[in-house]
């Protein structure tokens, strides 16, 4: 005998996919900012700076409409927005960085490998052991980003670029740590208030950061303001989609999807600056991205596990 889905099942299904297909495109438009930034014609910190402030006009907009409306209220800023803040100043500072001395492809590609470092903060702070399928992603991915580093070529001078790699891979330490604390804050508030305190906190840090390492902050030209903007307008729908997208989604799923990221940066950088990737570094970006795939999915499997009472390794959390 077979049983047909009932309503509540079809309506999820169906509110699922919608979500699905916001989170692709909020990931799309991520995709853009790395080349938006090359464009802004100002120093990398700097462009990190007009991305946040040309966000805040926009997220108070959305935070400030009446309840009725779907808006949270501004409300006050807590601790872990504040560090939030902090490490997403710290994470586009290392990321814009790293674009201006080294390939959209591999900056983007690079960082990345923020799955495998909460899992790795999962497994050793919070003593959940992951899966032995996940040890192996880990050890794919980690000569994929090698291979990414190794393999470029060095038109720029082999030390810049491998700099500018470095800096990119350490930008997964950082935005570990602002999902962490992302997650946090999301215990007591709303992703609007989260998401505009946090933007607020870091645009003066962006600026300080500017300011101390002496970059150009006002674009040149209207082409560079236009870039501002937009990185902007990114910064609301793409950010703003994938944390909406989080709520209505499983984060193996998001964390997956996101990873259209890379491939639209890789192809946007392609079209506008004539980058090229080497056969050894379209192969280190295949590796990474096979390994963030195969560890989420290997999470995912552990958790169906727990869920139906097989296996006794905890579940590893969700990553993004």
């Amino acid at each position: 005998m077979t049983c047909s889905a009932s309503p509540d099942a079809s309506k999820l299904a169906t509110s699922r996919a919608f979500a699905l297909i916001v989170l692709m495109l909020a990931a799309a438009v991520l995709g853009l900012a790395p080349v938006l930034v090359r464009l802004t014609e100002t120093g990398p910190a700097s462009a990190g700076f007009w991305r946040l402030v040309f966000a805040l006009p926009l997220l108070l907009a959305f935070v400030g409409r009446p309840a009725s409306m779907g808006g949270a209220g501004i409300g006050r800023p807590g601790k872990w927005m504040a560090l939030a803040g902090m490490f997403f100043a710290l994470d586009m500072s290392f990321w814009h960085y790293g674009l201006y001395l080294t390939s959209v492809a591999n900056a983007t590609v690079l960082c990345n490998l923020t799955p495998v470092i909460v899992t790795l903060f999962a497994w050793v702070v919070l003593r959940q052991r992951p899966r032995s399928l996940f040890l192996v992603a880990l050890a794919l991915s980690m000569v994929g980003a090698a291979a990414m580093a190794l393999g470029a070529n060095h038109s720029g001078g082999a030390d810049r670029s491998l700099l500018g790699d470095a800096l990119s891979l350490s930008v997964t330490l950082w935005y570990a740590a602002y999902f962490l604390t992302i997650q946090a804050a999301r215990k007591t508030a709303s992703a609007q208030r989260v998401m505009l305190w946090s933007t607020a906190v870091g645009a003066p840090l962006m600026l300080l950061a500017a300011l101390i390492m002496g970059e150009q902050i006002v674009p040149t030209g209207p082409a560079g303001w236009v870039a501002c903007i937009g990185l902007g307008l990114v910064h609301v729908a793409g950010q703003g989609g994938v944390a909406w997208a989080l709520g209505k989604l499983p984060a193996t799923i998001t964390a997956v999807t996101i990873l259209v990221q890379p491939v639209v940066a890789g192809l946007v950088s392609w079209w506008v600056f004539g980058e090229t990737l080497t056969p050894v570094q379209a192969l280190g970006g295949t590796l990474v991205l096979a390994a963030i795939v195969l560890a989420q999915w290997s999470t995912r499997k552990s958790e169906s596990q727990t869920k139906t009472g097989v296996g006794s390794e905890d579940p590893t959390p969700a990553n993004l």
